[in-house]
């Protein structure tokens, strides 16, 4: 037997302020798609906006539904609509943020563990690492590809 340990790499930030041009971008487009949010029922709005390689920015916000669980969460939402409308092309960043009635929440809003399938699936699909920003409004964390988020993805026991 021999232990195995896993390392993540996080960056943390304090202010919106503190991320580069494209990630502050990014989190602004987040926070845009954050208003069009249909919580009734939790009254958690979510939003997620996703950086594709060409630049391109897709938004989207969770959906709930009096019929549990046929809606669906912003990130799904948002990196769903960016495979249908721009199929093939990479996504390489994905900003979260969230908050009860609208407001944004202090610290990170984390992804389900659903959504963090579909983005390792996205993230081997694109070939490359897919960053993932997690906002809040006096805490962030940035992490540097989906398998920091959630060691060990499925698709990881498969060599392509």
């Amino acid at each position: 037997m021999r232990n195995l340990k896993l390392e993540i790499d996080i960056q943390e930030y304090s202010s919106i302020d503190e991320l580069d041009a494209v990630d502050r971008k990014l989190v602004e487009a987040a926070i845009e798609a954050q208003k069009g949010s249909y919580a009734p029922y939790s009254s958690f709005n979510v939003g997620a906006a996703v950086l594709l390689e060409d630049g391109t920015v897709v938004k989207g916000s969770n959906q709930e539904n009096a019929a549990y669980p046929s809606g669906l969460c912003a990130e799904r939402t948002a990196m769903f609509a960016a495979s249908a409308s721009n199929p093939g092309k990479a996504m390489v960043s994905l900003a979260i943020v969230g908050g009860f009635n609208g407001t944004l929440s202090e610290g990170p809003c984390s992804p389900c563990g659903s959504c963090r399938q579909v983005m390792a699936e996205y993230q081997t699909l694109g070939k490359r690492p897919m960053s993932v920003i997690l906002f809040g409004t006096r805490q962030t964390l940035k992490f540097s590809k989906v398998d920091d988020i959630l060691p060990l993805i499925f698709d990881s026991f498969n060599e392509k």
